[in-house]
């Protein structure tokens, strides 16, 4: 328990800006300035998801002391999921309960080590508070189905409301479990039906659980009552969801995608990335659990219930044509669990002393193997395509562009209120906005003839198509310069001939 706490935070805290913003958290970032700096916030069905990343990064800003959009950094925003990544952990030991002791400290190590756990958990999207409150989720419903409580019921009522207010697409993850309840319940057997009165489910439990979960979704959709549309909205936002899943152009990816991504993986002549122990390790656990003793300590329904549910919602997600490596995560958490599961059930079945010592030798190679894949992949590779879970990611050749555009504003009479014109599409645009969040005069357009003219600019940053349109009217009083924004896209920058010959004069002198 202690290796896997340790972990989690050694993993997961320092050095939170090395990696540059992808796209994805500076749309984010963006959208939890409006609510920092003027306490407002609106749900758009269109696009982003949903607000609890955003109100629950605001007791970390303000701990951090910071009040505008200006002032936040990488490391204040990425605390928040991080946090939450050291969370799930924790809340994977509260599984002892139903899986036994030490299969929750196995299951919490390899999550503290997880090579996607760790990357994603450093990431200022929804996804790992999405793991957290699913991970409670499942620990509440697998433990109503035991032994049915009130307390259990309300629980997983607030859990539910926190994953959707959360994402969505969580209504996926509701399903899930739906099926899984249901196959453990098949799986039990006649005898399922037996027990005292005061283990049998109520009705009035699910009116409470139920109650519960729209209670927090009405409130944080409802922008805490002063949108009352946002929930309705966030209803409608189905449609946008399942055409984006249909039609998922280039992140259509083949069924198989998310296994061959942990299984195996091998970009270039990068390393070789795997998490197969913990491939290998959740199906050993499976066969385990559907034996008729289980050992002490651990329930085999409850076991069943995070098998079923693990099998369904991976099968859900690699039919869905949309595919992104963050995806995998909720039901990767329950692979996770099986995978401690089936640690601890093979040290328990080997009688002799040497053959338990051989497997734990074994086990705990494999978890620093998987803990040296996770400081490779956030240390070394954190922006690298050679990295499995590096995804349209800004590349450390952008950050000199805006270390130059810094430097320019260093000599520039006027600093940060330098006039700058980006004109580019939205795939090309982000994640500009949050690296100039701190410039007063910065105007964004799609294309070249609605920017008008370039009189009183400073800088123009534009796409490779814009570029190419542009080139001969800017030249002669410009002076480009190229960078990369991520692999394959590349901004074209272009400075005024006299600021640059001032920002050439002061670097001499």
């Amino acid at each position: 328990v202690l290796a896997a706490v340790a972990s989690a935070v050694l993993f997961r805290a320092p050095e939170l800006r090395l990696r540059p913003m992808h796209h994805d958290e500076a749309n984010q970032a963006l959208k939890f300035g409006a609510l920092l700096e003027n306490g407002e916030y609106r749900y758009d069905k269109a696009d982003h998801h949903g607000p609890s990343l955003y109100y629950l990064s605001l007791p970390v800003a303000a701990a951090a002391g910071r009040k505008t959009l200006a002032s936040l950094d990488e490391t204040v925003l990425r605390l928040v999921p991080a946090g939450f990544g050291i969370g799930v952990v924790l809340l994977f030991l509260f599984f002892a309960g139903g899986m036994g002791r030490s299969a929750a400290a196995w299951s919490a190590l390899f999550a503290a080590v997880s090579p996607v756990m760790v990357y994603y958990s450093r990431f200022y999207i929804q996804e790992m508070l999405l793991v957290f409150f699913l991970v409670g989720f499942l620990a509440l419903v697998g433990r109503y189905m035991e032994r049915p409580r009130a307390g259990r019921a309300l629980g997983a009522g607030f859990f539910a409301g926190m994953m959707y207010a959360t994402k969505e697409t969580s209504v996926l993850l509701f399903g899930a479990a739906a099926c899984a309840a249901a196959l453990t319940a098949l799986s039990a057997g006649r005898h399922a039906a037996g027990g005292s009165p005061k283990d049998k489910p109520r009705l009035w439990h699910f009116a409470a659980a139920a109650t519960a979960a729209l209670a927090v979704v009405w409130m944080f959709y409802s922008s805490f009552f002063a949108n009352p549309e946002g929930f309705l909205d966030s209803v409608l936002s189905f449609k946008v969801y399942f055409e984006r899943a249909g039609e998922a152009g280039w992140h259509t990816q083949p069924w198989h995608y998310y296994l061959s991504l942990l299984a195996f993986s091998k970009a270039g002549g990068g390393p070789v990335w795997s998490e197969a122990l913990i491939l290998v390790l959740a199906a050993a656990g499976s066969i385990f659990l559907f034996r008729k003793r289980l050992g002490y300590g651990r329930s085999p329904g409850f076991m069943r219930f995070v098998f079923f549910y693990a099998v369904v919602s991976a099968a859900v997600f690699s039919l869905i044509p949309y595919k992104t490596p963050w995806n995998l995560l909720p039901f990767y958490a329950g692979f996770l669990l099986l995978a401690g599961f089936g640690a601890a059930s093979l040290i328990d079945c080997l009688s002799p002393s040497r053959a338990r010592f051989i497997i734990l030798i074994i086990l705990a190679a494999g978890s620093v193997h998987l803990g040296y894949q996770s400081w490779r992949g956030n240390d070394r590779y954190f922006a690298d395509p050679r990295n499995p879970y590096v995804y349209a990611q800004t590349g450390t050749d952008f950050m000199k562009l805006v270390d130059r555009v810094n430097g320019l504003a260093g000599a520039h009479p006027d600093g940060t209120g330098m006039l700058i014109k980006v004109i580019a599409g939205p795939y090309e645009t982000w994640p500009l906005p949050w690296y100039l969040r701190r410039f007063a005069r910065v105007g964004y357009w799609t294309d070249a003839e609605a920017a008008g003219g370039f009189e009183g600019a400073s800088a123009v940053i534009c796409s490779q198509e814009e570029a190419e349109k542009l080139d001969s009217r800017l030249r002669d009083r410009f002076q480009p310069e190229y960078y990369g924004l991520r692999p394959g896209v590349l901004l074209s920058l272009y400075v005024e001939e006299g600021l640059w010959k001032r920002f050439l004069g002061e670097r001499s002198e």
